[in-house]
C-alpha cells in the first residue's frame, strides 16, 4: 500500500492486519521443571510391580579367607572372596568364578609386611547323578532343543536360499579404502577378481569387477592419498566333485590397476598389484603393493607427463602368475 487517500485496502491486506493483531494478543509461555522423573533411583514396590520390572529373587553365599599374618586374623581388610554362589527361583546355580577344572588355579596377591602369593582351586565335589537321572535329563534337553529348532525354522521359513550339497560358498564385501605413495594426482582403481579355472564359478549376474570414482590426493604426513570407500560385493561357488582328494583348492585373487588422469582426461598407468583372498572367515585388511613397467630415459618421463602414455601390461595377470602359463619370463623388464 502507499499513502494516498483514495487508495482502499484491498481484503488480503485486512486479512493480514488481523494476523497481526493475533499475535500480538498471544501471552509468551514460561518454561518450566519437568515433573516426571526420568530415573527412579529408589523404586518402590508398587514401582516395580506396576512397571513390569524383572526381579529376579537370588540367594547369595560367599565363600571368604582370612590371609592375614600370624596373630592378626579377624581383620577386615586381610579377608578375601574367594567364590560368589548365587541361586535363583528357578534353580539356576552361578559360580563365580567358574569351577578350575583343566585351567590352573586361582592366584590371591596379598600386600603388607611381607608380599603373599596364594593358589587355590575351585571344584565341584557334588555325587555324580544316577543313570536314570542323566537318561531323565537328556530327554528333556532333546525336547527342549527339537522345540527350539522348530522355532528357528518357523522364523526363516522357506525361501531360504540353500547351498548345493558338497558346494563351498564364498561371500565378499569388500571396500576399496584408498591408495598413497603415487607419482600423480587424480586416483582411480580399476579391479577385478579372476576365479581359478578349476572347480570354481559364479553366477551369470555376478559382476567381479569394478571401476572407482576419481579422487584428489590429500597430504598425509610424507605421503599423498586418495581416499576411495567404494564399497564391492561378489560371491563365488567352489565345487571339488573328487572328494577323495585332500589338496586344498586355490583361491581366488584380486588384481589391481592404479591410473591418475589429468586436466585433458588422459589417463596413465601408476602401478599394478594383486592379492589372494583370504581363506578365513572375518574382517581382513588388506595392502596391495604395486609396480608398473618403466621406460628409461628423459623422453619416455616427459611423454608420459605431457601426452600421458605409458607402458601397460596386455593381460593384467602377468602382474602375478598368469593362468595360461607354467613359466613367466620377465628378464629385462624394468619397474618401478
Amino acid at each position: 500500500m502507499t499513502t494516498a487517500a483514495s487508495e482502499v485496502p484491498s481484503f488480503l491486506v485486512e486479512r493480514m492486519a488481523n494476523v497481526r493483531r493475533r499475535r500480538q494478543d498471544r501471552r509468551g509461555m514460561e518454561g518450566g521443571i519437568l515433573k516426571s522423573r526420568i530415573v527412579t533411583w529408589e523404586p518402590s514396590e508398587e514401582f516395580v510391580r506396576n512397571n513390569h520390572v524383572i526381579n529376579t529373587p537370588l540367594q547369595t553365599m560367599h565363600i571368604m579367607a582370612d590371609l592375614g599374618p600370624y596373630k592378626k586374623l579377624g581383620y577386615k581388610k586381610y579377608e578375601h572372596v574367594l567364590c560368589t554362589l548365587k541361586v535363583d527361583s528357578n534353580g539356576v546355580i552361578t559360580v563365580k568364578p567358574d569351577f578350575t577344572g583343566l585351567k590352573g588355579p586361582y592366584r590371591i596377591e596379598t600386600e603388607g609386611e611381607k608380599q603373599e602369593l596364594w593358589k587355590y582351586t575351585i571344584d565341584n565335589v557334588s555325587p555324580h547323578a544316577q543313570p536314570e537321572e542323566e537318561e531323565r535329563e537328556r530327554r528333556v534337553f532333546k525336547d527342549l532343543y527339537g522345540r527350539h529348532k522348530e522355532y528357528l525354522s518357523s522364523l526363516v521359513g522357506t525361501d531360504f536360499e540353500m547351498t548345493v550339497p558338497g558346494a563351498l560358498r564364498l561371500f565378499v564385501n569388500g571396500e576399496v579404502v584408498s591408495a598413497q605413495g603415487y607419482e600423480y594426482d587424480n586416483l582411480y582403481v580399476h579391479f577385478f577378481v579372476e576365479l581359478p579355472t578349476a572347480h570354481w564359478s559364479s553366477p551369470a549376474f555376478q559382476q567381479l569387477s569394478g571401476v572407482t570414482q576419481t579422487c584428489t590426493t590429500k597430504s598425509l604426513a610424507m605421503d599423498k592419498v586418495a581416499h576411495f570407500s567404494y564399497p564391492f560385493t561378489f560371491e563365488a561357488f567352489f565345487l571339488h566333485e573328487d572328494e577323495s582328494s585332500d589338496a586344498l583348492p586355490e583361491w581366488p585373487v584380486l588384481y589391481c590397476e592404479v591410473l591418475s588422469l589429468d586436466f585433458w582426461q588422459r589417463y596413465r598407468v601408476e602401478g599394478y598389484g594383486a592379492v589372494v583372498l583370504p581363506a578365513t572367515p572375518g574382517s581382513h585388511t588388506l595392502t596391495v603393493s604395486t609396480w608398473r613397467p618403466v621406460e628409461l630415459g628423459t623422453v619416455a618421463e616427459l611423454r608420459r607427463f605431457f601426452i600421458g602414455g605409458s607402458l601397460e601390461l596386455e593381460d593384467l595377470s602377468y602382474v602375478r602368475i598368469p593362468g595360461s602359463f607354467k613359466v613367466t619370463f620377465v628378464f629385462g623388464v624394468t619397474s618401478r
